[in-house]
């Protein structure tokens, strides 16, 4: 992960950017792509942070990712 932020800051700039554009009717063309851009990488940093969180703590608790899908719940 070469992005300093955290999993935090990322998330919250994903929202910052989804409720930006949800809310505005007419989007500023200028603005789109380098918004789209923006929350791919904060998409990305999320996700890598997700999935380091999760194999760490699955191997903590000595299971396997196929292991988890036969836990009942």
């Amino acid at each position: 992960m070469t992005n300093p932020k955290s999993f935090q800051e990322n998330y919250q700039k994903l929202q910052q950017i989804a409720t930006q554009l949800g809310h505005n009717q007419e989007v500023d063309l200028d603005q789109l792509i380098p918004l789209v851009d923006e929350a791919s990488k904060a998409y990305q940093i999320c996700k890598e942070r997700i999935e380091a969180v999760e194999k760490a703590l699955n191997q903590r608790l000595g299971q396997t990712p196929d292991a988890q899908d036969e836990i009942p719940q």
